[in-house]
């Protein structure tokens, strides 16, 4: 009698149990950890800051079991406003999909770039996504290209995870080595009492560097599947509602409607890039005009309005899960307001730093900051808090304070897309992988870009910048 024993592999938890128990975990927490808070007051900008030095224990605010289950409705009322932003970009740009004029982008790809010269467009896309966050501080507003971009990559021969790459590396780059994001570097600057923009040419370099290695790192996985399919994390896994099958591509039909369909998709682009730099848009204006590119790709096609509602109803469904996923991931951050111990986790984080030599507070600075992300993945929301500590801070240790603006953008870019309490699962959501496949194939590379930006802090300090 033969006995076969199985290998017992560890199986990641549903997202959703995942994103529960850590807002059960932080619950838990604020029964554990003493509940305090510094004082805040408006800076020379007007903006509220943390004041240095009063951090103070303030009356517990332990969080229930009722409280914590609540946390979870409150978690999505807290992030409705990019919610509905989501819901309604990704169903308008899956209208654009459905029109066909992306396959006619793709067939034009295909036959400029053949074989490892389609390797050229992982580069090439990571830089325009970067650009776009390191000047404008688009992040939110790019996901909703994820399945865009996934059906490119798996058309190119590549897979899913490349074409996530593609979008949510390329915006977590740009924000890492941000020249002039007015949502983190301007205010981190303005925290430091710095010139705004200061020291742009640097972190043009780091960002540069960091491209380089997520390139690197991208092209070599895309090689190895273009040879053998079967080494691709996710063989065998269904995509069929995002890929693009290159023989169906190259043959499909590229027309005068595709072309203006195409066109309209490129004036989008423009629009909310123009709109957000100089009119100051946001999820509303941005969201509104989503959905006038997707109108106007109805009239081109000619459908009727009953059409248009149906596909707009298709692309809803699709995206419904990972809507629940970062109204869910919001809850972890309700419950650590309510139990006040963000700013005791702030606090206790900073202390160790004191009375190391300067290299090794910088790197120190680098590694709190990316783990303070995990529950500040706000990077507005982390300057305010995590700078008025830092700069004060850098002064004692020796530490310049655009080194420790650097430190900040660098905790808080690339991070985004790692933590489950930002955007790993929606990233993973949007191109229709688990978010256990995501972080096997995503992981590796963020600890090169952590080894990269910890080298650039370390060169940051040797040259006095």
């Amino acid at each position: 009698m033969e006995i076969e024993q199985k290998k017992r592999e560890f199986k990641l938890p549903h997202i959703f149990v995942l994103l529960v128990s850590i807002i059960f975990i932080c619950a838990a927490a604020s029964w554990i950890l003493p509940a305090g808070e510094f004082e805040r007051a408006p800076n020379a900008a007007g903006r509220t800051v943390v004041v240095p030095g009063t951090y103070h224990a303030i009356d517990s605010t332990p969080v229930g079991f009722f409280d914590a289950v609540k946390a979870i409705y409150s978690g999505m009322v807290d992030a409705a406003d990019v919610v509905f932003f989501v819901f309604i970009a990704y169903a308008s740009i899956s209208i654009l999909l459905s029109t066909g004029a992306f396959n006619g982008l793709v067939a034009g790809m295909l036959r400029v770039f053949k074989g490892k010269a389609r390797a050229a467009v992982i580069p090439l896309f990571l830089i325009i996504m970067g650009s776009a966050a390191s000047t404008i501080g688009m992040f939110e507003e790019a996901l909703p290209f994820i399945p865009i971009f996934v059906g490119i990559a798996i058309a190119m021969g590549y897979d899913a995870l490349v074409g996530i790459g593609i979008v949510s590396i390329g915006v977590g780059l740009g924000y890492s080595g941000a020249a002039m994001n007015p949502f983190t570097v301007g205010i981190a600057q303005n925290i430091a009492e710095l010139p705004p923009m200061s020291g742009a040419a640097y972190r043009i370099g780091c960002h540069i560097a960091m491209i380089a290695v997520a390139s690197a790192y991208m092209i070599k996985y895309a090689f190895k599947i273009q040879a053998d399919p079967k080494k691709s994390l996710v063989y065998g896994e269904d995509f069929s509602r995002l890929a693009m099958d290159e023989k169906t591509v190259v043959e499909s039909p590229f027309g005068i409607r595709e072309k203006l369909v195409l066109a309209t998709f490129i004036a989008l682009i423009s629009v909310v890039v123009y709109g957000c730099k100089f009119w100051h848009w946001y999820f509303q204006e941005i969201s509104g005009a989503f959905l006038i590119s997707a109108f106007i790709a109805a009239i081109i096609m000619r459908w009727n309005p009953n059409i248009l509602a149906n596909k707009m109803v298709a692309g809803l469904s699709e995206i419904t899960m990972a809507c629940m996923m970062i109204g869910i991931a919001r809850g972890i951050l309700v419950v650590l307001r309510q139990g006040h111990i963000i700013d005791t986790v702030v606090y206790g984080m900073s202390l160790p730093l004191i009375g190391l030599p300067t290299w090794i507070a910088g790197e120190l600075m680098l590694v709190l900051q990316t783990l303070l992300n995990f529950l500040i993945p706000s990077g507005s929301g982390q300057a305010s808090t995590s700078m008025p500590i830092m700069t004060p801070l850098s002064d004692v240790l020796g530490i310049s304070r655009q080194v420790a603006v650097l430190a900040f953008q660098f905790g808080d870019g690339i991070s985004n897309i790692l933590w489950p309490t930002a955007f790993a699962p929606v990233v993973a959501g949007l191109g229709g992988v688990k978010l256990g496949t995501w972080w096997k194939w995503f992981t590796p590379l963020f600890m090169l870009i952590l080894l990269t930006q910890m080298a650039l802090i370390a060169i940051g300090i040797a040259m006095g910048w």
